[in-house]
């Protein structure tokens, strides 16, 4: 598993985190945990009230030991693990001021991460191991890497993660170019070669053009099964095959079993419920 700091930059979690705390606290600071507390100390237990994948056990503990540096935190989980409802996963000590400030703010974290991997990993399982699942660029503003980052918890696969790292060729591009292989072209003809170039297609007859351009990745976007099906004996493995648009979870065996090698699906990260976790105190 990818562990957070290779996949987000530091300094990137850092502000969301800060962000996150200020839209809390404001200026007045929690006044209703200040008003009760002072320098008492507590012991407590993080629940999970939900079965999946647990993902943001990083982003958890730095909310609180941002807050308090003393606070400790010890999970019994890591991210990528499957958890049950009822499991114990984690200890927080410290100030018990320090963890009601920063409870919520973790707890939204951690929810909403562990939904994204539980809900990728429903997916994958459904593949049945035909076809790898991709993510696409339908995050949350300034969650992007966190997203993705869930994915991969989850064991899917991500795709670009902006317009800056592959070529990503839709219909408005062809409709702008005028062709497929007047785009493709002129992709050829400025970037350097090592960038991937994938194609959208919307029916047979731009299956055959984009294969004959000769680029990495045909996209399948919203055909039905069948065609689907045809597509794959044309392209007939000379080059990488996803499928795309309304891939929900009740379709996502039929698609995989057409033969594609990737199958994108949006609702990873742009439709997640909240994976469900509590905290509570130890008497």
């Amino acid at each position: 598993m990818n562990k957070i700091k290779d996949f987000i930059n530091l300094d990137t979690l850092n502000i969301l985190i800060e962000t996150a705390l200020k839209e809390d606290l404001s200026e007045s600071g929690d006044i209703t945990t200040e008003s009760i507390f002072d320098q008492e100390q507590g012991i407590y237990t993080l629940i999970s009230k939900d079965s999946g994948i647990l993902c943001g056990c990083k982003i958890f503990t730095a909310v609180f030991q941002k807050i308090d540096s003393d606070c400790i935190i010890k999970f019994n989980k890591s991210d990528g693990e499957r958890i049950e409802k009822g499991d114990s996963i984690a200890k927080i000590y410290g100030k018990i001021k320090s963890i009601l400030k920063g409870e919520r703010v973790a707890l939204n974290f951690l929810s909403h991460l562990s939904g994204i991997a539980t809900k990728t990993a429903k997916f994958v399982e459904k593949t049945g191991g035909k076809a790898k699942i991709l993510d696409t660029r339908k995050t949350i503003p300034g969650f992007r890497s966190l997203q993705k980052y869930a994915v991969l918890c989850g064991g899917g696969k991500n795709h670009r993660m902006g317009l800056y790292d592959m070529v990503m060729i839709k219909d408005n591009h062809i409709d702008g170019a005028g062709s497929i292989a007047d785009a493709v072209s002129k992709v050829k003809s400025k970037l350097n070669p090592s960038i991937k170039i994938e194609v959208e297609t919307r029916n047979l007859e731009e299956v055959k053009e984009a294969l004959k351009a000769q680029v990495d990745y045909i996209m399948l976007d919203n055909m039905p099964l069948e065609m689907m099906k045809k597509a794959v004996k044309i392209i007939n493995k000379q080059t990488l095959v996803e499928a795309s648009g309304n891939m929900t979870l009740s379709r996502i065996k039929d698609v995989a079993e057409t033969g594609v090698d990737f199958i994108s699906v949006g609702e990873l990260t742009h439709s997640v419920k909240a994976f469900d976790f509590s905290l509570r105190k130890e008497k």
